[in-house]
């Protein structure tokens, strides 16, 4: 296994499509010029494969029980982060909009897990997904993401490493430049 230097992550994502230039509502409430559509890499297995093997190398060395992601973006994620490092791959999904675990999945007591995601913007989807692993009993050691959307900025306890970074503003609705600039939004995210 093989770390991809973010050259090459910026590479994938642009020639799969999954970079996207316009004005978006992100799932966080913000806006942004950008957005990053990982559905459209992923979509790819060699790409799947490239970048969940490139992050399981990064995440290795916390010698996780499992892998886990939330619904939708982080379970092509878990499921080839889990692959590489030949670990079980589980995933959380909202009911009643809280997120839970479902279709059986169960997390042992003092289970070392990581948790992944495909784009970490406020890092609020992974901090629920910890709280549900934390919840199980499960001791969540790292976490890893396709795309750090937060220029290092959040704080999830625990180590945090993602194959790229980018820096790409964004911008509260009333203080937006693309609204006041008459630019029609679009909510592109799998959350509503």
């Amino acid at each position: 296994m093989e770390v991809l230097r973010s050259a090459g992550v910026e590479l994938i994502l642009r020639d799969s499509g999954a970079l996207l230039e316009g004005h978006f509502l992100l799932t966080s409430g913000l806006h942004s010029a950008r957005y990053i559509q990982c559905a459209q890499v992923l979509k790819y297995p060699r790409y799947a494969e490239q970048l969940g093997s490139s992050l399981a190398t990064s995440l290795k060395k916390y010698e996780p029980d499992l892998v886990i992601g939330p619904a939708l973006g982080g379970i092509l994620v878990a499921h080839e982060v889990a692959r590489a490092l030949d670990k079980i791959g589980l995933f959380t999904e909202r009911k009643d909009g809280q997120m839970t675990l479902r279709r059986g999945f169960t997390i042992n007591p003092g289970a070392k897990i990581v948790v992944v995601e495909d784009v970490v913007t406020t890092g609020g989807s992974v901090k629920e997904v910890i709280e549900v692993a934390r919840q199980c009993g499960g001791k969540v050691v790292a976490v890893g993401a396709i795309v750090d959307r937060s220029k290092g900025t959040v704080d999830f306890s625990v180590p945090f490493h993602a194959l790229l970074t980018l820096d790409i503003p964004t911008y509260k609705p009333e203080e937006c430049p693309l609204c006041r600039a008459g630019k029609p939004v679009v909510k592109p995210g799998s959350r509503t």
